[in-house]
């Protein structure tokens, strides 16, 4: 065998490996845990402006127009903002 032949059998085999781990990988089926829708709606439900944003969140670009979706977010940055408490003030600081 010379080279160019060892060379076109190994593409071929590479090509070979190479649909067949894609023809595997698309027949897979995706293990999703059930728990993750039900743990996303019980933290809105424990956090109203958590399950507003969410609903914002799913309106998508008609989200810029809807008022309590502005308010929201207003509201969101506001607590994201706001400054710390000093550290004299917190019990585990003593």
């Amino acid at each position: 065998m010379d080279g160019k032949m060892l060379a076109r059998l190994g593409a071929v085999v590479f090509v070979a490996v190479a649909i067949t781990a894609t023809a595997i990988q698309l027949t897979r089926k995706e293990d999703r845990p059930a728990t993750s829708s039900v743990g996303r709606s019980g933290a809105a439900t424990a956090d109203p402006l958590r399950g507003e944003l969410i609903r914002c969140q799913g309106l998508g670009e008609s989200g810029t127009r809807d008022p309590a979706c502005l308010r929201a977010w207003a509201e969101n940055r506001r607590r994201f903002l706001a400054p710390a408490r000093p550290a004299i003030d917190r019990p585990e600081a003593r």
